[in-house]
């Protein structure tokens, strides 16, 4: 029935796209995507890195998602870390996720983030 996912969605900020940009292209590394014109007008930005799409949209009375989270597969988890930590975000480690190294973050908004990697 299900063939994938599409992409995941994150709030954001109004005017912040410009950090959205540094963060999410500059930082890790993803290619941001046009949004669709009638889309656009509203703000936010879209980003795409391997298979993964994640978009972020403008709320006005914008909250961080501190709890719920994208899990980004990743395939050098350290490096991630590494760039992450350079941005002055906490990366905080967990391994209890069995299968898997992984830390989470946030993005510059505030929402939390889980990269992971498979255990070789």
């Amino acid at each position: 029935m299900f063939t994938g996912l599409h992409h995941t969605q994150l709030a954001m900020p109004a005017g912040k796209e410009d950090a959205a940009r540094g963060f999410y292209a500059g930082v890790l590394g993803m290619v941001e995507i046009a949004k669709p014109p009638v889309l656009a007008a509203r703000g936010g930005a879209w980003f795409r890195g391997g298979g993964l799409e994640l978009h972020l949209g403008v709320e006005d009375d914008f909250c961080p998602a501190r709890k719920a989270h994208p899990g980004i597969l990743v395939d050098d988890l350290d490096d991630v870390a590494r760039r992450v930590a350079a941005t002055g975000q906490d990366v905080t480690w967990d391994g209890d996720f069995p299968g898997f190294r992984r830390f989470y973050a946030h993005d510059p908004f505030g929402n939390r983030l889980e990269f992971l990697e498979p255990r070789g």
